[in-house]
């Protein structure tokens, strides 16, 4: 009887590992190209690699009216990055994710929160993106399509209004 369950036991053991074993597979090259196109190391220990993944799929995107690679504003692309690494659905504007978010310091952002900004000149119109680190975030331009930049660079600095972490 021991040795029936013993038997039992390993087995349940190895069905789980092999089951296991796609979700413990680290694409590399497809993090090191990540890493490249995003201009950040990522380490092996980050826990938003699918994030990163994700992002980096985004550069160079044309900015456009709609939520696809073919073009996309900045509310669009980040209701995409959410749905896919987070299996969250955001409102589709820049308004209703800031809604759907509480307020996050710039001082604590943290990988996948969202920073929202005034766009241009216009206090009424606001722009949104997804936070890489602290200080990085990727984002749709409206004259160089989705691109990453540093809210160390003045222009970032000084339109500035929150960032958001989404409430699940």
């Amino acid at each position: 009887k021991k040795h029936l369950f013993n038997l039992l036991l390993f087995t349940v053991l190895v069905i789980g590992l092999v089951a296991a074993a796609p979700l413990l597979q680290t694409d590399y090259k497809k993090l090191a190209r990540a890493s490249v196109r995003l201009g950040v190391d990522i380490g092996m220990e980050d826990n938003h690699k699918t994030l990163t993944w994700k992002q980096a799929e985004w550069i160079g995107t044309p900015y456009g009216g709609g939520e696809t690679k073919r073009g996309t504003d900045c509310s669009g692309m980040t209701c995409q990055i959410y749905k896919k690494v987070y299996h969250t659905k955001l409102q589709r504007s820049t308004d209703g994710q800031k809604k759907e978010s509480s307020k996050v310091a710039r001082r604590n952002l943290r990988e996948g929160d969202l920073v929202f900004s005034v766009a241009g000149n216009r206090t009424e119109k606001w722009h949104t993106w997804v936070s890489i680190s602290k200080t990085e975030f990727v984002h749709a331009s409206t004259s160089q399509g989705v691109i990453v930049s540093s809210l160390n660079e003045p222009y970032y600095r000084t339109h500035w209004i929150s960032g958001g972490r989404v409430r699940k």
